[in-house]
């Protein structure tokens, strides 16, 4: 696995080249979110999205969120009514995923049963960074070990995950939350999970 440290606030351009690089190719990668620390990879990558099901043991009826840099393009992903992109445009970038109906671009193997995808734009540079110079969104579950605990040190995650992933971009030990799961997918809003973030607008 390849690895780099990165300065928070000014990431090097040259590592994240280096990362969009391995996305392109197919590759996975570890990076930072305002949260914790994810396992990504190009949305539309199906062999990548695989490896990622595999790393994580999950048989892929899981709901794993993506990435977007902006709300600019967000209609091409999903399907978003005045109510929630109201609240999207409020609260982001910031720790939430979205649930919102599944727009027909996005690979089926995203989709719940209840066909909605998990979206997330996270208040953190590198992310941001990654997803707007690939052109594509990034895959983003958390990094956990084996009994499903987040693993917030990156020395930890390298030592783990050091055969099974290709790229590592480490900022530091990351101490935060789980992000805030939100579904607007429904006239009324619903908290799946409440972790980082203000959810108070949501709240009755």
């Amino acid at each position: 696995m390849e690895f780099y440290e990165l300065h928070p606030i000014t990431p090097q351009q040259r590592f994240i080249n280096k990362a969009v690089d391995v996305l392109r190719s197919g590759g996975v990668i570890i990076y930072p979110t305002d949260t914790v620390y994810g396992i990504g990879c190009d949305i539309f990558n199906h062999e990548a999205l695989e490896r990622i099901y595999t790393i994580k043991q999950d048989s892929g009826t899981k709901l794993f969120s993506f990435i977007c840099p902006d709300l600019k393009d967000i209609s091409k992903y999903a399907k978003v009514s005045d109510y929630a992109y109201k609240a999207m445009k409020k609260l982001l970038p910031g720790p939430y995923t979205f649930v919102l109906p599944a727009a027909r671009e996005v690979p089926k193997k995203l989709w719940t049963k209840r066909k909605t995808v998990g979206i997330r734009i996270p208040d953190n540079k590198v992310a941001l960074m990654l997803a707007k110079e690939l052109g594509n969104p990034i895959i983003s579950t958390s990094v956990t070990n084996r009994k499903g605990e987040i693993l917030y040190d990156p020395e930890e995650i390298r030592l783990i995950f050091n055969n099974q992933i290709d790229l590592m971009l480490s900022v530091g030990a990351l101490e935060g939350k789980p992000s805030s799961i939100i579904d607007l997918s429904e006239e009324e809003p619903e908290i799946i999970r409440e972790g980082a973030g203000d959810i108070s607008m949501f709240v009755v």
